[in-house]
């Protein structure tokens, strides 16, 4: 494992520390979307159903089934915890996830490295990731209520991305027989569309002011 995975890795688990602190000390996921929330799981347990036919490490399980359990905690949280429930904006996060679910599972069906069912839901995993966040910047761009640890939260997911491209940069080069396209282009895609989200951060963060996206 090389320096810019570990890192992140680290960076994806950390996001995820922030998110669950905001719902578990402040009580609240106002902000938050649930549909990008339900989205991640599906993309954890289709990604990781090789938890039962394959082991490649020690790491390897631990972050698969800390990735499984706190996803599951952050829906549970947002769906039925009797105080959290209550700051969900529900009227707000209204993205119809079905026009990334369709298509990314078509495409998994179609491109995939072999129509086997684990790969198939392997690279459907893939293919939502990449789109799974835009339930949570189309709610950011309509409440305008962007707190802190909400900023960080969405800055840190996109920052691990960013992480993986160099990852995968290196493994190129260090790597004679390392070629992904699959992830690669879901990746790129999954990246761009945090650009514009990078871009007001960055601002608010050097301006000192608070975070807001138009819109």
């Amino acid at each position: 494992m090389n320096i810019f995975r570990l890192a992140g890795d680290m960076t994806h688990l950390i996001s995820i520390v922030v998110l669950l602190l905001k719902i578990h000390t402040i009580r609240s996921c106002r902000g938050i979307s649930l549909k990008t929330q339900e989205l991640y799981a599906l993309v954890f347990i289709c990604r990781y159903l090789d938890l039962f036919t394959r082991y490649v490490s020690l790491y390897n399980t631990v972050m698969k089934l800390v990735f499984l359990a706190s996803s599951a905690t952050i829906v549970y949280y947002m769906r039925f915890h009797r105080v959290v429930r209550n700051t969900y904006d529900k009227e707000v996060d209204t993205f119809r996830v079905v026009f990334l679910v369709a298509p990314c599972l078509l495409a998994a069906l179609v491109i995939n490295q072999e129509f086997t069912p684990l790969e198939v839901l392997w690279t459907f995993s893939i293919y939502l990731e990449a789109v799974a966040i835009i339930p949570q910047l189309v709610l950011l761009q309509r409440t305008q209520n962007i707190d802190n640890l909400t900023g960080n939260y969405v800055f840190l997911l996109g920052l691990y991305r960013a992480l993986y491209i160099l990852n995968w940069i290196y493994r190129f080069f260090t790597e004679p027989n390392y070629r992904q396209w699959i992830v690669w282009v879901s990746g790129l895609v999954q990246t761009a569309l945090y650009l514009d989200f990078f871009y007001y951060y960055i601002l608010a963060w050097k301006n000192n002011k608070k975070l807001s996206l138009p819109s």
